[in-house]
This record gives C-alpha cells, structure tokens and sequence, in this order.
C-alpha cells in the first residue's frame, strides 16, 4: 500500500508542471474569452460594460462575420478535399509502384512543410504577380500576349482559391508522408493474394490500403480540418490581409481586426467564443462521420 502511494505521489510529481501550465496558459485564456465576450470594451481603457449576450446578437447579424464563415468554410472543404485525395495518390504511388529516387521525391514533397507560412505565400504571391508571375506566364501561351492578366489576388471571385493553392501546397507533402508510414505497415501478402484473384491496382487500393489506413486517415482528417481554420488565417494575412474588399476575411483574420484594430475587444472575443465552438462542433461531426470497424490483418 506504502508503495502504490510513494508511485502515486511521484506520477502526480511529475505531471504537475505540465498540468500547471496547462492550466495557466490553456484553461485560463479559454475562460477569460467566454467572460470578456460578455463586456463591451476596447481593450485599452478600464472602461468595461456589462452587456451579456448583446455582442453574439450583433454578431449573427453581422454581414462581414457572416461572409468570414462562409470563407472559412470554403477554404477548410477545398482545402481539405485536394489535401487528402492528393497525398493519398502521392503516397500509394511511391509506396506501391516501383520509381527511381523515391527518396528523392519524398524529401521535394515534403520540403513545403518544413517553410514558413510567410515564405510560402511570399513564393505563392510571385507566382501569382499579374504582371511577371508564373502562372500568368504560361497561361499567356494559350490565351496570347495582348491577353488581359488574371488578377489572382485582386479578383474577388478566384482570390479564395489562389489562397487555398497555397494551403494545399503547403500541406500535401506532410499527410503524404504520414499515410506512406501506414501503407509501408500493410502485409505485401494481402497484394499479392489480391492480384492472384484478379484485382486491378485500383480495386486494391479501395479494398486494401483505405481500410487498412482509415484509423490513420480519420485522425489526420480531424486534425486538419480543425488546423485549416490556423492555417487560413496565417495565409490571408501574409498574402491579402482578408481583400480585396473582405473577400477573403477567414474567422481569425475577422477576430483579430475587430479586437485589436478596430478597439471591440469584447465583439472580438465573442467571435473567438464563436470559433471555439464551432472548431468542437466539427471535429465531433467529422468522428461522427468517419466512424467505422478497425479492420485488422
């Protein structure tokens, strides 16, 4: 009994700095949000005023809140979509085919994620320049010289898929890497029992790899979803600052402008109380969702 308690004091011991700053820099930020959303107040002044729920009243009637949803919503199903089915290809691609320098090109995949996010949209913003960037460039060949250029930070409607380009690129190599450790776990025996019963590479890779890899795609799925919604407001700060006009406007970048800029820390925090929410809300639907049997080989 003496000795379970002695391991029992040492394991409290030991976890207790970390459960302190956890509290400290997690669980305290968190419950200060919830409260400061209930006052109206600059943020500079001592000047706080009790209103309750009259910030997340104007807040849903809030057009530019409303179109910031709508953005951030765009980017994490685009975003998301594109991210997923691409490292899946890439990774069952260079774990099952046989290419010279597969080492090779899974360090060029996943060179993107080791660069910062303001080198990327640095990179993403030349490529998209009107005048001298890449991508004008080659689409000049088939549209001619005396075309006018495409604007792909300055047209309000292709703007938000400029930016989730450069979230894509970003991310594809990192997820690829991370689904090619689950495939390289998969039995070849399974393959090849398959390819004796007449199964296509394609009918394996629906029958075999997904299964086999969905607890490894259903984690990295909630993990992503819930780090596009970081991830947007990092790139439209970097690359638009939420123009032209707000078209670009992601939650954070919504937040950070009302509570720091605009003097409504209070209204910015109810929309943080608001991102909180929403970030559990979807990452419970997307478990939900995903749910299914580990299967086991």
């Amino acid at each position: 009994m003496t000795r379970n308690k002695g391991k029992g004091r040492f394991i409290a011991l030991c976890l207790s700095p970390a459960v302190i700053l956890f509290i400290i820099f997690m669980i305290l930020p968190t419950i200060n949000v919830f409260r400061m959303s209930l006052y109206k107040w600059g943020g500079y002044s001592n000047n706080k005023k009790f209103v309750g729920l009259d910030n997340f009243l104007i807040l849903f009637k809030d057009q530019k809140f409303l179109q910031s949803f709508q953005n951030t919503i765009l980017l994490i199903v685009i975003a998301t979509v594109f991210t997923m089915t691409f490292a899946l290809l890439f990774a069952a691609i260079l774990s099952r085919e046989k290419i010279v320098g597969q080492n090779f090109f899974r360090i060029i995949f996943y060179i993107p994620n080791i660069l910062s996010v303001v080198v990327i949209a640095a990179i993403f913003s030349a490529i998209y320049d009107p005048s001298r960037g890449l991508l004008n460039s080659l689409l000049s060949i088939f549209k001619g010289s005396n075309a006018e250029p495409t604007l792909w930070l300055g047209d309000q409607k292709i703007v938000i898929f400029s930016i989730a380009g450069a979230m894509i690129w970003q991310a594809i190599g990192y997820y690829m890497v991370m689904y090619m450790a689950s495939m390289a776990s998969i039995p070849e025996s399974l393959y090849e029992s398959a390819s004796l019963e007449g199964a296509g590479r394609i009918r394996q890779f629906f029958d075999i790899t997904l299964p086999l890899i969905w607890t490894n795609i259903r984690t990295t799925l909630t993990f992503f979803i819930i780090s596009s919604i970081n991830l947007s407001f990092l790139f439209v700060k970097a690359m638009t600052s939420g123009g032209p006009d707000g078209s670009t406007e992601v939650f954070l970048s919504y937040m950070y402008k009302q509570a720091y800029t605009n003097s409504s820390y209070g209204y910015g925090m109810a929309i943080g109380v608001v991102i909180f929410v929403f970030s559990f809300a979807l990452s419970a639907i997307v478990n939900h969702i995903t749910k299914r049997e580990p299967l086991e080989f």
